[in-house]
């Protein structure tokens, strides 16, 4: 089984005028390529710290992290995004307000020499659109024209072009309604079973997490709480905070 990620110690130190500890604080985890882990845990449970860290949004303070057996430092721009990609919970953010999104894609494409000529790009981009569910109506048109799961499920396009080995999930789910919510994550689902993409999924809903991910790290101030397999942990969880995340949805009869 191949390691493509590992995290020894990690810790990140915000500045906090009240003096609150603030951050993350010794974080080691392995991911395996082709699996998906998911993160759980509260606002400001240090998830999106450990996200903004790995897509190298933030620098490393204390730890190490190797991605392919190489140090995460090490990597060239364009060498790191080809292999990772962030999506965050606000897909405008991955294009150009004023570019209608298929100039956006097409720019991905010239940038990673990914196709060798117009045609062959068109092709390429209407085959992923497809496979998100969107076709190049919806490309021709500018981010704020779309809906928020159309936008969200082009982020994903977007990210999938460069056929990274990671994708990072940030709470992409967050802003949507339980329809749209559903149907981004069939895409997910779709990617990781025709893939070996891994994927690091970030979320609040414990629910949503266990339906995805094989393995599981809870988060709390920054901490983990607990982490293994996903089976492992629904069933038999070891810190009091997992089984309060556990609660509310085993009272509204949610599978986990």
């Amino acid at each position: 089984m191949t390691v493509l990620l590992e995290c020894k110690e990690l810790t990140h130190h915000y500045e906090d005028p009240l003096h609150h500890q603030a951050g993350v604080f010794d974080i080691s985890f392995t991911l395996n390529k082709g699996h998906r882990l998911g993160l759980v845990g509260e606002s400001g449970s240090g998830k999106s710290t450990i996200a903004k860290i790995l897509s190298r949004f933030l620098n490393i303070q204390e730890g190490s992290v190797q991605f392919l057996e190489q140090s995460l430092t090490t990597y060239s721009d364009h060498d790191f995004y080809k292999k990772v990609q962030y999506i965050s919970q606000q897909p405008q953010e991955a294009f150009h307000p004023k570019r209608t999104i298929q100039a956006s894609l097409e720019e991905v494409c010239h940038n990673f020499k990914i196709c060798r000529n117009n045609e062959e790009m068109q092709t390429y981009i209407g085959r992923l659109l497809q496979k998100v569910g969107l076709s190049f109506d919806h490309a021709r048109q500018f981010p704020h024209q779309l809906s928020g799961g159309e936008c969200q499920r082009m982020a994903i396009a977007r990210a999938l072009l460069v056929q990274p080995d990671l994708l990072i999930c940030d709470e992409i789910t967050s802003a949507l309604d339980v329809t749209v919510q559903e149907g981004v994550m069939e895409v997910l689902q779709d990617i990781q079973q025709t893939s070996q993409t891994s994927f690091l999924f970030i979320s609040h809903d414990i629910a949503l997490v266990s339906q995805f991910c094989d393995e599981i790290i809870v988060l709390k101030d920054g901490q983990i709480q607990e982490k293994g397999l996903m089976s492992d942990v629904l069933s038999n969880p070891q810190s009091e905070y997992t089984k309060m995340l556990m609660k509310p949805y085993q009272k509204e009869g949610r599978e986990l």
